[in-house]
């Protein structure tokens, strides 16, 4: 995984450098990087790694939490500095086509796990190693991880990059998305506290 490009890119969150990384120059999807422009990496720096979701982060679904939490990482980072990792996995692995078609199933009643596993997939096949590739090549040598997911935790235990620190990145739930964040704990293992009431009216 190599840098390809970069650019600095002004947002309501702050100043940040986009990094592209791919295999060549050309990558048509690439992962990224966006660095904050005030990040001291002789300290640990706040870094949450961030999987793409097009119905959440661009179009602002109710059916997840993926905008918020993209939109509140980006808030931190821009605030006290650190690196946005973006990678190009929609769907947890199954791409945007295949996400569409376990919506239609989640519909009928099944949870996010079932509706992946329905259509052969498992339930999570995204590989956050890259991540770690993009993290060392930058620099980062302890992180403050802003994640609920203990998967994102592990992937660190085989790297030389520090887990310094894990902040919970919590979104309040809707009505529409209970049900989604409910599995993720439930069955995915996600650090997540989750009470009926926590619902707004």
């Amino acid at each position: 995984m190599k840098r390809q490009a970069e650019a600095n890119i002004p947002t309501d969150e702050g100043l940040f450098t986009m990094i592209g990384y791919g295999e060549d120059p050309d990558s048509y999807v690439p992962h990224f990087a966006l660095v904050a422009k005030n990040t001291d990496f002789s300290k640990p720096v706040f870094v949450r790694i961030h999987s793409e979701c097009l119905t959440g982060d661009v179009l602002g679904s109710h059916r997840c939490d993926c905008g918020q939490q993209l939109t509140a990482s980006k808030r931190i980072i821009g605030e006290n500095g650190g690196v946005l990792i973006y990678l190009r996995q929609e769907g947890r692995g199954i791409g945007i086509l295949n996400k569409l078609r376990a919506y239609v199933l989640q519909d009928k009643g099944l949870d996010t796990a079932e509706a992946n596993e329905k259509l052969g997939f498992e339930v999570d096949k995204r590989d956050f190693s890259v991540a770690i590739e993009i993290l060392e090549e930058l620099g980062v040598k302890a992180v403050k991880l802003l994640t609920n997911n203990p998967e994102k935790i592990k992937v660190f235990e085989k790297s030389n990059i520090e887990v310094f620190e894990r902040i919970p990145l919590i979104v309040e739930p809707n009505e529409i998305n209970l049900r989604y964040l409910t599995t993720k704990k439930d069955v995915m293992g996600h650090l997540l506290d989750l009470k009926d009431d926590n619902l707004k009216p």
